[in-house]
């Protein structure tokens, strides 16, 4: 599988298909990776292949993937958003349409605070965010599943270099995704498609939140993946979302 690399950061991308780029994260928490992809809500590089250049990746430090890189000393969520804007600029990709499963929501977000100019529309798929009922529920899991995990094959890293790195992303700012701000999330003029969840790690009200709060975001009917025809329908639906932003 193809590699990008910039400076001790290394990652795992794949594509798939032609026409408009469509940068899809899986879910997964921390443990975002492609091979996410057969278990998913449904595989949108499956999916949407036949209309879209599909590209997906392994993100840093994801168990179970080949992407590799240090844990950051602040702003982990800029961090993730170098990996991402790096794989497109190593791409030759400068506009892109982008949709985020899971922390891929923070994902979305924090793209469209970093570069409005290049994201041209956003899909979040069962957003993570805070959750007022379960406040550290993301924060628990990446120290109780994630970390154990990661830290026995990185020798590199400490156990107080993981803690910290938890507490930026979801202890800085315990409201909405985490990523970005309730200000921004206000400001942001970037076409939005939400599809909600409700269980604690993506908690609908982070998604009511982003359609209430974003000028340009609209919101899918809740619940959504079941029956059958209804989530059919919301498939549909994504990818005519997609086919009105792509440029």
């Amino acid at each position: 599988m193809p590699f990008y690399e910039r400076g001790n950061v290394r990652i795992r991308y794949e594509e798939a298909g032609s026409g408009f780029p469509l940068l899809v994260t899986p879910g997964g928490g921390l443990n975002s990776r492609v091979s996410n992809w057969p278990t998913a809500v449904f595989n949108s590089m499956d999916i949407f292949k036949d209309e879209f250049r599909c590209i997906t990746m392994d993100q840093r430090n994801a168990n179970g993937g080949e992407s590799t890189g240090p844990i950051p000393e602040s702003d982990p969520w800029g961090a993730f958003a170098d990996d991402q804007l790096g794989l497109m600029d190593h791409l030759g990709i400068k506009q892109f349409l982008f949709m985020g499963y899971c922390i891929g929501g923070c994902f979305a977000m924090k793209l469209m605070e970093r570069a409005p100019e290049r994201v041209v529309g956003g899909v979040l798929v069962q957003t993570v965010g805070h959750h007022p009922d379960h406040p550290d529920y993301m924060y628990n899991s990446g120290r109780d599943v994630w970390a154990p995990e990661l830290l026995p094959k990185r020798p590199d890293l400490t156990q107080a270099q993981v803690d910290k790195f938890l507490h930026d992303l979801y202890r800085v700012r315990p409201e909405f995704v985490y990523s970005v701000s309730k200000d921004f999330a206000r400001s942001c003029q970037t076409p939005i498609l939400v599809l909600p969840d409700d269980v604690p790690a993506h908690p609908l009200v982070s998604s009511v939140e982003v359609a209430q709060l974003c000028p340009n975001a609209e919101i899918n009917v809740f619940p959504w993946r079941e029956p059958a025809e209804l989530k059919a329908r919301t498939i549909d639906r994504v990818r005519r979302f997609l086919r009105a932003h792509r440029r």
